[in-house]
C-alpha cells in the first residue's frame, strides 16, 4: 500500500507541512500539488468544494507524492466514508467536542472489527494498491478539530480516545468560541493560552497536534512549538494576495 508520508514524518517528529484547497478545480489542486507540500487538504466545509470537485481535484494530487486529506463539512459518517473511498489517507473532522463525537470520528474512518466503515473503497484501491482492504486503518488519518470551549473543558476525555491519530486546531473558531475577533494568527493572550493547553494535552496523550495559520512566520512559530501539522493560508488567499500585489505595484 502507498505510504502515508505524513506518519512517516510523524514517527521522525518532524512537522508536515500542509497547504489547503478551497477552489473547486482539478487544474488549481494540480498546480498546488507540484508546490512541494506534504499534504493537501481539501475544504469541503468551507470552500465551495462538493464531492463531485473533489474526486477530480484527488486525482489531479494524484500526481504527485503530496498526501490527499479532507476536511469534511460536518460529523457525518456517510461523507467521511465517501472522502476515504474516493482515495483521501486523511480525514480532518470540524467541531469534535466530546469523546462521542471523536468516536464517531474513528468509527467512520476503521474497517471492522476496529470501527464501523462500510467496505467498498472504489477509487482508494487505484490510489493506494490492491492490499488496502489490509491497511487502511493503519495508514488513514482520524484527525479531530478542536476548536470550542467546549472541546477545551473535554480535552482529556477526546485525546484520550483509542485511535485518534491527531487534533487540528482551527484557531478562528476557538477566539469566536471565547469571546474574541476570529483571526488565523492569534495574539490574544487567551486565545494563546488555550492553544498550549491543547498542545500539551496532546503531546500528554500521544496524539499529533496540528494547526491552521495564516502567515508562514505563524506556521513557523507554531512548529517551534510543537506542532507536527501546519496549514499556511489557503489556495484561494495565495491568488488572493499575489493579484493584489501586482495590482498595487503597477498602480504604485
Amino acid at each position: 500500500m502507498r505510504e502515508n508520508r505524513i506518519r512517516t514524518l510523524w514517527r521522525q517528529d518532524k512537522a508536515a507541512v500542509n497547504g489547503w484547497l478551497g477552489i473547486p478545480c482539478g487544474f488549481s489542486a494540480e498546480i498546488m500539488a507540484h508546490q512541494g507540500w506534504d499534504s493537501l487538504t481539501i475544504d469541503l466545509q468551507h470552500g465551495l468544494v462538493g464531492y463531485s470537485d473533489a474526486v477530480p481535484m484527488l486525482q489531479a494530487i494524484s500526481t504527485t507524492e503530496t498526501v490527499p486529506l479532507a476536511r469534511v463539512p460536518w460529523l457525518e459518517p456517510g461523507i467521511v466514508m465517501k472522502m476515504l473511498d474516493a482515495g483521501c489517507y486523511g480525514i480532518i473532522c470540524p467541531m469534535i467536542n466530546t469523546r462521542a463525537d471523536a468516536e464517531n470520528l474513528i468509527a467512520a474512518c476503521r474497517y471492522a472489527p476496529q470501527g464501523r466503515r462500510s467496505f467498498g473503497p472504489a477509487r482508494a484501491l487505484l490510489y493506494a494498491d490492491g492490499d488496502y482492504q489490509t491497511h487502511a486503518n493503519e495508514t488513514v488519518l482520524a484527525i479531530a478539530m478542536i476548536e470550542t470551549k467546549e472541546a477545551l473543558d473535554n480535552l482529556d476525555g477526546i485525546m484520550s480516545t483509542p485511535g485518534l491519530d491527531g487534533i487540528y486546531i482551527g484557531p478562528s473558531d476557538l477566539g469566536l468560541s471565547l469571546g474574541f475577533t476570529p483571526t488565523l494568527d492569534p495574539t490574544e493572550p487567551r486565545v494563546i493560552e488555550a492553544i498550549e493547553t491543547v498542545l500539551a494535552s496532546a503531546r500528554k496523550h500521544g496524539v499529533s497536534p496540528g494547526i491552521h495559520c495564516g502567515s508562514t512566520a505563524g506556521a513557523k512559530r507554531m512548529i517551534e512549538l510543537g506542532f507536527r501539522l501546519v496549514t499556511i493560508q489557503s489556495d484561494t488567499r495565495f491568488l488572493a494576495s499575489a493579484a493584489k500585489q501586482a495590482v498595487d505595484d503597477l498602480r504604485t
